[in-house]
């Protein structure tokens, strides 16, 4: 793998100090690109609040969504609908920059993606299945049948991805995933056709949305990214490791099935949580890991926390574009990630910005 970072100046230029402060100024830059991302997509939209608004209105929070009844109509916008999915914006954003970060790192596949491990399928055909036979429409019940239906299927494909000789590999990783999607998603639109209900319930988890969400939603999977994230910074220097080559990694006692073993419980963790949180979104875990690496380099100590950042952003700015397309109106922000996302990622190759692994 490459690093794809080059600073002009004098010859040690690219110290390992400099590159270090380099790679620390960059995260603060994009951490304040989050923070004017996040004031903007609780201004904009169908009625626009002005930003000095919002920024006032930012320490009586607590307050306003404990006590509703109380806020004036720009703060009950804010309160009630701009700020539950602002920050299940910024969570689903990192979770799934992280998850791709993690992928493309444990399979050494440039165009791997989270969706490859059929986790989206899982927890679509666990929604569909639970709408259909159990009638259940509590939407914080369904975020947890999601997630547990992504986690299903996460293990499924490990398992088909083992057998014979009993060890993990990347190749057959892709593979496996690939099948159980396969069926997994013929299986969802049989349940599907057979109930027309079902239709209008599956088009949140085909196109993936940040709308008609609460802080329930939030809370409930807030622990779950919040620890998957530490967990993927702390096993960044091994996913560094582990790209040097099976037999280097071995040679330097890293025990590679056992550290891809625990990296995939990762992705599926991270990757499910935001998949039952928001649906099915597409685009981030593929290209997030790509700008970071164009940005900071090929150490994954630092990708994992720029993707952690660089995901949010990408992804809030859609649903902030998604909002004006069709006004007075919504595009869902899988849509807009994937008309912007396909052209987007043949760019970057065209231009030879993909960093190779």
């Amino acid at each position: 793998m490459t690093a794809t970072c080059s600073y002009s100046g004098h010859p040690g230029s690219n110290s390992p100090t400099r590159l270090r402060r380099n790679r620390l100024l960059g995260l603060l830059v994009i951490g304040l690109i989050l923070l004017v991302t996040c004031l903007a997509s609780m201004s904009l939209g169908a009625r626009e609040i002005p930003l000095r608004e919002v920024w006032e209105t930012l320490p009586q929070l607590p307050t306003l969504v404990e006590h509703p009844e109380t806020a004036h109509a720009d703060e009950q916008v804010i309160s009630e609908l701009r700020l539950p999915r602002t920050v299940l914006g910024l969570v689903v954003g990192s979770a799934l920059g992280v998850a791709g970060t993690l992928i493309q790192g444990h399979t050494r596949n440039p165009l791997a993606d989270p969706g490859m491990i059929g986790i989206s399928a899982g927890a679509a055909l666990a929604v569909v299945t639970a709408f259909s036979f159990f009638g259940v429409s509590s939407i914080s019940l369904t975020a947890i049948i999601a997630f547990a239906g992504a986690i299903l299927a996460t293990a499924a494909v490990f398992g088909l991805a083992t057998l014979g000789r009993g060890t993990l590999n990347p190749i057959t990783l892709i593979l496996g995933g690939a099948a159980i999607t396969a069926v997994l998603t013929s299986i969802t639109s049989a349940l599907v056709l057979l109930d027309e209900q079902n239709l209008d319930r599956m088009r949140f988890w085909t196109v993936g949305s940040l709308t008609g969400r609460d802080l329930t939603i939030f809370w409930g999977v807030l622990p779950f990214i919040a620890l998957g994230l530490i967990l993927a910074l702390a096993t960044a220097p091994t996913v560094n490791v582990l790209n040097l080559g099976q037999e280097a990694a071995t040679a330097l006692g890293v025990n590679t099935h056992q550290a891809r073993i625990f990296g995939m419980f990762l992705i599926a963790l991270l990757a499910g949580a935001a998949t039952a949180a928001a649906g099915s979104i597409g685009f981030i875990g593929l290209v997030i890991p790509h700008i970071s690496r164009a940005l900071c380099g090929s150490d994954y100590r630092w990708i994992v926390p720029y993707s952690a950042l660089i995901g949010p952003i990408i992804l809030l700015s859609a649903d902030i574009v998604g909002r004006f397309v069709a006004r007075p109106g919504e595009v869902q922000v899988g849509i807009i990630l994937a008309l912007v996302g396909a052209p987007f990622f043949m760019y970057l190759i065209y231009r030879n910005k993909v960093v190779t692994l």
